[in-house]
């Protein structure tokens, strides 16, 4: 009978120990270790190495560090106003003279708490439009991108043929005589 990484065994008869842990070793290695070429080459068995964690790619992107960081901050306060919420709410059950106190720190945490979150949506608007990530496929800065850097190769061209013009050596002249 098999249980995951140990398999219990019956201890030879007139011995103290009823059960025997004995790990269990795979015969077989992992689908990663054939492929990354570390298939032991002897047939003992031995430990296949398995990674504790395998590293997928992310499905977003990473929030802005601007954004990011109004994020963290109104988690965290929301977090505070919520556990003031409680003791206020546990205060009062229990009519403690706290029970005041922390529902007027609970009402200035939801107004604090209220600022956090509108800071992260405003946060969040103002780097898009500062630096026109608009996934709209007809936005605005796209298409201003778009033209300068149509302007930029259309100015390395025409820099480019006054080069070759100037490399013949004529006096301005396009083509020989």
């Amino acid at each position: 009978m098999s249980m995951g990484t140990a398999e219990r065994h019956r201890a030879p008869e007139g011995d103290d120990a009823s059960e025997v842990s004995v790990p269990v070793v795979s015969e077989t290695p992992d689908r990663e270790a054939v492929e990354a070429g570390r298939v032991p080459r002897t047939r003992e068995p031995q430990a296949a190495y398995r990674p504790l964690w395998r590293e997928e790619p992310a499905r977003r992107r990473r929030l802005p560090d601007p954004v990011r960081t109004a994020a963290v901050r109104a988690v965290i306060v929301v977090a505070v106003t919520l556990i003031l919420a409680m003791v206020a709410f546990l205060c009062t059950l229990a009519e403690s003279w706290l029970a005041f106190p922390m529902v007027l720190g609970s009402v200035a945490g939801t107004v604090v708490a209220t600022w956090g979150v509108l800071d992260v949506w405003v946060t969040r608007q103002v780097w898009n439009q500062r630096h026109g990530v608009v996934s709209v496929p007809s936005s605005t800065a796209r298409a201003v991108r778009r033209e300068r850097r149509r302007a930029r190769r259309q100015a390395r061209r025409a820099e480019r043929g006054q080069e070759r013009i100037g490399r013949r050596g004529g006096t301005g002249q396009l083509s020989h005589p």
